[in-house]
């Protein structure tokens, strides 16, 4: 296979000692590495290779790089070499006369892999014949000029380099799956007879709906593993279970507690992306209205958008709601579902044209939305054109059955549009979105409701299923029950600000502000007219549930005071002390008291090591005393108009 190999291509490293930068520990460490190794060594070879299809047998090609210097120098870093090729050094080289390799389309009808290795083998027999290996080389045709000879020029390369004491083969781009195997194997064959071993590197193979891939990538605080697409449930359940089993055993957790013990997730996604085994068979591009019954119906259903996502949510968060941005956005998206077609539709670029400016985020992101579909039918290349939609509003559960759980919510609705797509208009919400779905109570009604509808269409998803991730999500804090009447505090939700630049020590940055919690506070057994429930001495509005003598509400508050945050001349307002007011005999009939962090002032400078620690933590922030003594003169109602579920101690309290 490896026709030419060009004697000018060995590389040594250029090193400019006038320019050592020795006051940089890390550049003086590369330094030694580089002298250690001999500034005057050959970092490794290139071979510039490329398929053509052009003539009579189609093959590898390959043919000579010429530098003004005579040899090859590589671009100063510490990267394979494969990236640091000088390929603006060849021959320049016209527009108009360059050639072009056209990416190949998805839809385009593709067949089975065929024995790729046992061609590759018989070639390699071929060559390694003496009586045919003249005739299996195929040199390149001298050119008539030089404007063709420089047209001819080949600038991709197959890069072999040592290092670390190991063998690296750095692999060219290609744009055929069939051309990457065959290189691949003629490698394994090479390095099979040679007895050596060696590192593939460089470039991904090209998608390929026929190459199941797996990725594992690092991303800050977290490892990000894709795998591959699964057929049917069994597998899905399969690969997830799998997935968490290597977890476990790589020491690896799918959860993580804060400093006060909060159990939270990752901090990653667990982005669940939808599609087809084909673009041309994804049914998000075959049906339109799918994508508008899924988009509708979360916007129908905010309890989906909060009960599965993570900490950070709101119009800058990485999967906003398409109504958490513009104030018009719900208008124009109207005009746009006005144009979805019904059924099925020949014109699989629909759905990206009618919806790529709506599915965004303030900043006008595709990535960054609750539904990404920058990977659906994207104009810019045709390896965009997957017909594939992303959920990203779904936080890393930590166990596997709770993953599962959510593909199982996900897949019913799916199943349900397809047979009966939901066409309603958006819901102006408003600021209710962020003030009554902030609490754990409406959120849980919400998916209530989620589930009753798949029920009543034939799909048994039960509500207990999805009653760990309530706990998870809004975690119980602590109950209290006085003369029958029992108050419970219960994490609720709270959207975070991002806040205008500032200076740091790493440049320009945006802090978020952490600083508001927020709470819920639900009470049961209450006679109304007769109870009240005060927050250090501010009256909690109460809202009636529906059920008979349980109401609730939501409290926030500020719990620490950052050096960057909104409202800096607002003071901390924990701990807060929660009182059972009987307005009768205007006397507290009992209490408990909530703590933001450690009620005795400790400030904890390591994460809990495990869950029992962690809820001890939670355990030490909650007391079940701490009631208001004496006559107690009944509060001011108040009244928010914006957010009327809500009593925010930052605000003034009426007179």
């Amino acid at each position: 296979m490896f026709y030419y190999l060009w004697k000018e291509a060995r590389l040594p490293l250029n090193v400019d000692v006038l320019d050592s930068k020795l006051d940089d520990p890390i550049e003086r460490s590369r330094l030694r590495r580089l002298f250690e190794r001999g500034i005057d060594e050959i970092t490794g070879y290139a071979l510039p290779l490329k398929w053509r299809d052009t003539g009579d047998r189609p093959g590898w090609f390959s043919g000579p790089w010429s530098f003004r210097r005579g040899r090859m120098f590589l671009l100063p870093g510490d990267s394979p070499m494969g990236y640091r090729l000088p390929l603006d050094s060849l021959p320049y080289i016209e527009k108009k006369k360059r050639p072009i390799d056209v990416e190949r389309s998805t839809f385009e009808p593709r067949p089975e892999l065929g024995d790729i290795y046992g061609e590759v083998a018989r070639r390699y027999a071929e060559f390694i014949d003496t009586a045919t290996r003249r005739e299996g080389i195929r040199e390149q045709e001298a050119a008539d000029d030089e404007n063709e000879a420089a047209s001819e020029l080949i600038h991709t390369s197959l890069c072999i380099e040592p290092r670390d004491g190991h063998l690296h083969v750095f692999m060219p781009p290609l744009t055929h799956l069939e051309h990457y195997l065959d290189l691949v194997h003629s490698i394994e064959a090479t390095a099979a007879e040679l007895e050596m071993p060696v590192f593939m590197e460089g470039y991904e193979p090209p998608h390929d709906h026929r190459l199941k891939r797996f990725a594992i990538t690092p991303d800050p605080g977290v490892i990000e593993v894709n795998i591959h697409p699964a057929h049917n449930w069994d597998e899905l359940v399969s690969n997830t279970t799998a997935i968490y089993e290597e977890a476990r055993l790589a020491r690896l957790a799918t959860e993580k507690f804060m400093l006060d013990g909060r159990h939270t997730g990752t901090g990653g996604g667990n982005h669940v992306t939808i599609g087809g085994a084909t673009p041309a068979d994804s049914p998000m591009l075959r049906r339109p209205d799918l994508l508008q019954s899924l988009v509708t119906y979360w916007q129908h259903h905010p309890g989906l958008s909060y009960l599965f996502s993570g900490l950070f949510i709101g119009p800058t968060s990485q999967a906003p709601r398409v109504d958490e941005a513009r104030d018009d956005s719900l208008y124009e998206l109207e005009i746009a579902f006005q144009q979805i077609p019904e059924g099925e539709t020949p014109s699989p670029w629909i759905v990206d044209r009618l919806l790529r400016n709506l599915l965004v985020d303030v900043s006008g992101n595709t990535h960054r939305s609750e539904f990404c579909i920058d990977k659906l039918y994207s104009p810019d290349s045709a390896s965009g054109r997957l017909g594939l939609v992303e959920f990203r509003a779904f936080e890393m559960p930590p166990h596997m059955r709770m993953s599962v759980v959510q593909m199982l919510l996900l897949r019913s609705l799916i199943a349900r549009f397809w047979q009966q797509p939901y066409r309603n208009n958006p819901v102006r919400w408003g600021t209710e979105l962020h003030d009554r779905f902030m609490l754990p109570h409406y959120v849980w009604e919400d998916v209530r409701d989620v589930v009753c509808d798949l029920q009543s269409a034939g799909f048994p998803l039960q509500l207990e299923w999805l009653a760990p991730f309530q706990e998870f999500r809004f975690p119980h804090i602590g109950s209290v029950t006085q003369k029958d009447i029992e108050l419970e505090i219960r994490t609720a939700v709270e959207p975070w600000h991002v806040l205008g630049e500032e200076v740091s020590a790493q440049g320009t940055s945006r802090y978020v502000d952490s600083a508001v919690e927020r709470v819920q506070v639900k009470v049961e057994g209450v006679t109304d007219g007769r109870h009240v429930v005060v927050c250090n001495g501010r009256r909690v509005p109460l809202r009636p549930t529906g059920r008979r003598g349980e109401f609730v509400a939501g409290v926030r508050f500020k719990a620490w005071q950052p050096p960057s945050g909104l409202h800096p001349t607002i003071g901390v307002h924990t701990p807060l002390v929660f009182d059972i007011l009987d307005t009768w005999n205007r006397r507290s009939i009992g209490g408990c008291t909530y703590y933001s962090g450690h009620p005795g002032g400790r400030h904890e400078e390591t994460f809990p090591v495990n869950a029992n620690e962690a809820e001890s933590r939670r355990i030490a922030r909650f007391r079940d005393i701490g009631h208001t003594p004496g006559r107690f003169e009944v509060p001011v109602e108040e009244t928010n108009k914006d957010y009327p579920y809500t009593l925010d101690l930052r605000t003034t309290p009426p007179c």
